[in-house]
């Protein structure tokens, strides 16, 4: 319900946000639930955050009159920082707003209950703390990641699952170009082991390394075809100017050359007497 929560919070003064979605459920009971979820990743601790969540929560309840649970998820790397509850007390008046938060980091020492674990937000836990613990270390991030992609498999799940959470892992587990080569033969040797080719993995890897290659010599042959036919352009005119009309024929020599001959035919003109002795490349 991204509207509903975008328009409750357009005008808020609350800081910087990344990602917050509000939910509608349906409970066991099969009565209608609503569930505001925050998700906060960032590097530092966050004076206003525990405010947002109580702004939130009572913004979204008096503009629909609907119980609601706010729940916040604390991706960040602040060992002190848990913040659970707003409130404050003037006069007598005393307001205070409980709300369940759960530290990634507290789960750090869990690393391998977490692995272990039949439940996939459990390895999704795994990899965000595995991530920030291999952050710039590359070989060790490449061994977490091989780890995980084989507990994917192990676990039997769906093929559908697999693809998924392969997508999350990937998009976390970022390595170096020269260590996204090598994983190639290392999921394609997994997948054979468990005779399971889920090959849009590799596919993926192989997509998106051909898009950017693509991309780049794109651009370079882009670059390159404009200066051709700028210079290409410009030695026309030169030659208009000195020798008269170009026949067809001499204009489509010009247009179809590369920029090494645009380039000799142009010093030619200073000297040259006619236009054959400039496109003479005897």
């Amino acid at each position: 319900m991204d509207k509903e929560l975008q328009q409750v919070t357009k005008d808020a003064e609350l800081g910087r946000r990344y990602v917050d979605k509000l939910v509608r459920v349906r409970r066991l009971s099969g009565d209608e639930g609503w569930v505001c979820v925050h998700i906060e990743v960032q590097g530092e601790a966050e004076d206003v955050f525990a405010r947002r969540m109580f702004t939130y929560h009572y913004r979204l309840f008096d503009q629909y009159d609907k119980p609601l649970a706010s729940l916040a998820v604390l991706a960040d790397t602040s060992p002190g920082w848990h913040p659970d509850s707003f409130g404050y007390e003037l006069y007598g008046c005393r307001m205070r707003f409980d709300f369940p938060a759960v530290k990634l980091l507290d789960w750090e020492s869990e690393i391998d209950q977490l692995l272990e674990s039949d439940n996939a937000f459990a390895l999704v836990t795994a990899a965000h703390l595995l991530t920030k613990k291999t952050q710039g270390k590359p070989e060790e991030r490449y061994a977490a990641k091989i780890r995980l992609i084989r507990i994917l498999f192990a676990r039997g799940w769906d093929r559908q699952r697999i693809l998924d959470l392969f997508k999350v892992l990937d998009w976390l587990m970022s390595l170096p170009e020269d260590l996204e080569s090598k994983i190639f033969s290392d999921i394609r040797q997994i997948e054979e082991e468990y005779q399971m080719p889920y090959v849009t993995s590799i596919e993926r890897i192989a997509l998106k390394k051909g898009m950017q290659e693509g991309i780049e010599k794109g651009m370079q042959q882009g670059m390159q075809q404009g200066m051709q036919k700028g210079e290409a352009q410009l030695l026309l005119r030169q030659l208009a100017l000195k020798f008269g009309p170009i026949p067809e024929d001499k204009q489509r020599l010009i247009e179809s050359a590369d920029s090494q001959k645009l380039r000799q035919w142009s010093e030619r003109i200073l000297t040259a007497q006619s236009m054959d002795e400039v496109l003479n490349d005897s």
